[in-house]
C-alpha cells in the first residue's frame, strides 16, 4: 500500500513539473508578464480626440479603433501630441497642443482608468508673453527625485533668440513648468536654448543624476533628431550631439525595453513611423523592420502599464 501511493505522489509531482514546463514555455510564446505598454495617439485632422495603441512586447502595436477624450478647450479645440505620465498615486495626466497658432498654452485633463476624465483645462503658461507665436507639443514628465511633474514645450517668440534661415515666427525654443499637484504651478521658466530652433523634446531618465533629451533640431535643412544629456530633469541639458535620424523627422517618443531603448519618431519625410534602438545614447540602430504600427497613428508618448489596465481599455 505505501509503495503504490509512493508511486502515485510520484506520478503526480512528474505531471506538476510537465505542466510548469509547459506553462513556462506558453509563457515565452504569448507573454504572460503582467506589464503591458499604452502609446497614446492621434489621426489627422486631430479633431476627433485622443486614441490608444497598445503592445505587450512595445515593437507590435494594435490600435482600439476609438477615441476616449474629445477636445474641448482652445481656439482650434483640436488635440495633437497627446503626452501622458502616471503619478504615484495612480492618476494619470494628460497634456495636448489644443491650437497650431494663436493660443498662449495648452490642454491638460487628468483620469483614474483612462476612460473616464477630469473637466479639461486650459493652461495659459505663456500668457505672460503676449508675442508668444504657439505652444506645441507639451511633454509630462513625472521627476521621482524632486516628486513632481515637469512639463515642457515649444514657442516662438519673434526676435527672442538668434535664428538660421528659418522665419522669426518658426524659431522656437523650449519652456517649462512644474507642479506637484495640478493646482499650483511654477512660473514659467525658459528649459532649454541649444542655439537652434528646437521642437519636439522628451526627458528620458536613465539613473540618478543621469538624464537624456531627445529632442528635434527644427531648423533648415536639418529637421532631425538629436539628444543631449544632464544630471537633473530640468537641465541644463549639454553636449549636443550630431543628428542620430533622417532629415524630416519629429515626435520623438522613448521607451526602455530590457536593457535598450526604443525611440518612436515620425519619419514623415518618409511617410513612415520609424524606431531606432540604442543602448547608450550614442550609438543607434534602425529597427523599423521590426515594428508595426497601425496606419493614421500621429505621435503621442508610450508609458508601461499593467496588462489589467489594457484590457479594461480593450471591453
Amino acid at each position: 500500500m505505501k509503495e503504490l501511493k509512493y508511486k502515485m505522489l510520484k506520478s503526480s509531482i512528474i505531471s506538476s513539473f510537465r505542466l510548469a514546463i509547459i506553462g513556462l514555455v506558453l509563457c515565452g510564446l504569448t507573454s504572460c508578464s503582467n506589464q503591458a505598454y499604452l502609446f497614446t495617439s492621434f489621426h489627422e485632422p486631430a479633431n476627433e480626440g485622443l486614441r490608444y495603441l497598445y503592445s505587450y512586447d512595445a515593437y507590435h502595436w494594435t490600435d482600439l479603433n476609438k477615441t476616449f477624450l474629445k477636445p474641448a478647450v482652445g481656439t482650434q479645440k483640436v488635440m495633437r501630441d497627446p503626452s501622458i505620465a502616471q503619478g504615484p498615486d495612480g492618476t494619470f495626466h494628460l497634456v495636448w497642443t489644443c491650437s497650431w497658432k494663436g493660443d498662449k498654452g495648452f490642454g491638460y485633463a487628468s483620469s483614474k482608468d483612462l476612460i473616464n476624465w477630469s473637466e479639461q483645462k486650459f493652461l495659459p503658461v505663456m500668457a505672460h508673453e503676449p508675442k508668444t507665436v504657439n505652444v506645441w507639443a507639451p511633454e509630462i514628465f513625472y521627476d521621482d527625485e524632486k516628486k513632481e511633474f515637469v512639463i515642457i514645450w515649444a514657442s516662438t517668440i519673434p526676435f527672442r533668440f538668434e535664428k538660421g534661415i528659418e522665419e522669426e515666427e518658426n524659431n522656437h525654443r523650449m519652456y517649462s513648468i512644474t507642479t506637484k499637484d495640478f493646482k499650483s504651478f511654477s512660473e514659467t521658466k525658459l528649459f532649454s536654448d541649444p542655439g537652434f530652433s528646437v521642437i519636439d523634446a522628451v526627458i528620458v531618465k536613465r539613473a540618478a543624476k543621469d538624464y537624456v533629451l531627445v529632442l528635434k533640431d527644427n531648423t533648415r535643412p536639418n529637421r532631425n533628431l538629436k539628444v543631449a544629456f544632464a544630471d537633473d530633469a530640468l537641465g541644463p541639458y549639454k553636449n549636443v550631439s550630431e543628428t542620430f535620424s533622417p532629415k524630416l523627422t519629429e515626435g520623438p517618443t522613448v521607451v526602455k525595453v530590457k536593457n535598450d531603448y526604443l525611440i518612436y519618431f515620425d519619419a514623415y519625410g518618409q511617410k513612415t513611423y520609424s524606431a531606432y534602438k540604442t543602448s547608450d545614447f550614442k550609438n543607434f540602430k534602425d529597427v523599423s523592420s521590426e515594428v508595426s504600427i497601425p496606419e493614421g497613428h500621429k505621435h503621442g508618448t508610450i508609458i508601461k502599464v499593467k496588462r489589467k489596465v489594457i484590457e479594461r481599455l480593450r471591453k
